[in-house]
């Protein structure tokens, strides 16, 4: 996504110089967004489709936004479920994430769910009885823990080793047996997300290969007739290194090479993206209250903390940052300032984890200038623990698409 630096830097400089005490804010930037989902929808195969994830930003504004350019949103609880039923009567819904209560699957049938990713013979068989009670046919994909042979590794693994997720490998044989002689259960495929924070195109590309033909193969084996594989999200964002981000211009080509084998012909491919499709759309913004230097280490405490924007400390990186300068100062006494030295910027919290960026350089910075973190679009403030402290919660604007 191309980052409209000057007119989100604008609308900070307007809100800082209206406000009457150091300010703290969230800005989406919805015009980027929606020219950056336009750009993945066109570039990837006719057989493929896009799903939001909704959990990395439900933020109404930013839905509304999504909503006539993608295929539909998944959710992950039955309250994303009742946040978007709410809003978006007729918008394909898939259910996805472990522990689904029965009064979740209940809804999933009322709220006419496209399809619920089960995540354990359990999960299928309660699905089942709700299904039969009611009298209505439920439309499903198995999540399979795959093992897979040298997966790429990622800071987030969620298959291919124990996890909490999916039906692991050796259950598949019972579960499909098991839904030859309960027809209230419609398999309409499979679902794979073995892991998150995927950089490398190349790799990405290999790892769906190899869903496709593990697909190709259970099809054979068991005599399946399947419609779609949901390949999940787990495309990342480079917070390190905010100049090398994933090659999506690659991964659209080559996605298009690989599916014209006809391996899995007549199958759609769906991906359900959350962190890229929305994180370069937002921008956390702390205004500097204190600047320290202690025991070697020089401190930028700013309005916020990880309280509103989790992501550095969640994701274990230094953010990237911009100074903004602000020039008044109506203070008598000397503008605490540090010029050419390495900072690190915490918040307001009590505990040394409130830590968003680490011996960073920065050619200048003052007591009152603004501090923003881009890349805030996504697993942000919807992942912040908010009432710690009970500081008052940023300020939220979006500027608009037209």
């Amino acid at each position: 996504m191309k980052l409209r630096l000057t007119e989100v830097f604008a609308s900070i400089r307007d809100a800082e110089d209206k406000a009457d005490e150091p300010i703290c804010a969230y800005v989406y930037d919805l015009k980027a967004l929606r020219q950056h989902v336009t750009g993945l929808v066109n570039t990837l195969p006719d057989n493929c489709k896009l799903f939001y994830a909704i959990k990395a930003n439900s933020d109404l504004p930013v839905l509304k936004t999504l909503a006539p350019l993608v295929n539909g949103f998944e959710v992950s609880s039955g309250g994303e479920l009742d946040w978007v039923r709410e809003h978006f009567a007729d918008i394909p819904v898939v259910f996805s994430g472990p522990g689904k209560l029965d009064r979740e699957l209940s809804s999933a049938i009322e709220y006419n769910v496209e399809c619920l990713h089960i995540e354990s013979f359990n999960e299928l068989q309660r699905l089942a009885e709700i299904a039969q009670r009611v009298g209505q046919v439920a439309a499903i994909l198995l999540r399979v823990n795959l093992p897979v042979d040298n997966l790429v590794k990622s800071s987030l693994i969620m298959g291919g080793k124990p996890t909490p997720f999916g039906i692991h490998i050796q259950q598949l044989k019972e579960c499909l047996s098991w839904l030859r002689v309960h027809p209230e259960i419609q398999l309409r495929g499979f679902h794979f997300h073995l892991l998150s924070h995927q950089l490398n195109a190349q790799a990405h590309l290999k790892l769906l290969e190899t869903y496709q033909l593990q697909v190709r193969q259970w099809c054979d084996e068991y005599d399946l007739n399947i419609d779609h594989v949901n390949v999940g999200g787990g495309i990342g964002i480079n917070y390190r290194q905010p100049e090398q981000q994933f090659d999506w211009e690659t991964f659209s080509t080559g996605l298009a090479t690989l599916l014209d084998n006809d391996v899995l012909s007549g199958v759609d491919i769906r991906f359900e993206l959350g962190r890229y499709i929305t994180a370069a759309c937002g921008y956390y913004v702390m205004q500097v209250i204190d600047i320290k230097h202690s025991y070697g280490k020089n401190f930028l405490i700013g309005r916020g903390g990880t309280h509103h924007f989790r992501t550095p400390y969640a994701q274990g990186h230094s953010h990237p940052f911009h100074v903004l300068p602000v020039h008044a100062w109506s203070h008598p006494y000397t503008r605490p300032k540090i010029s050419n030295e390495k900072v690190s910027i915490v918040g307001q919290l009590c505990t040394p984890k409130d830590l968003l960026a680490f011996d960073a350089p920065v050619k200048s910075v003052c007591c009152g200038d603004l501090l923003v973190f881009p890349y805030a679009g996504a697993y942000a403030w919807n992942i912040s623990h908010h009432d710690f402290l009970r500081h008052p919660y940023p300020m939220k604007w979006y500027l608009p698409v037209e």
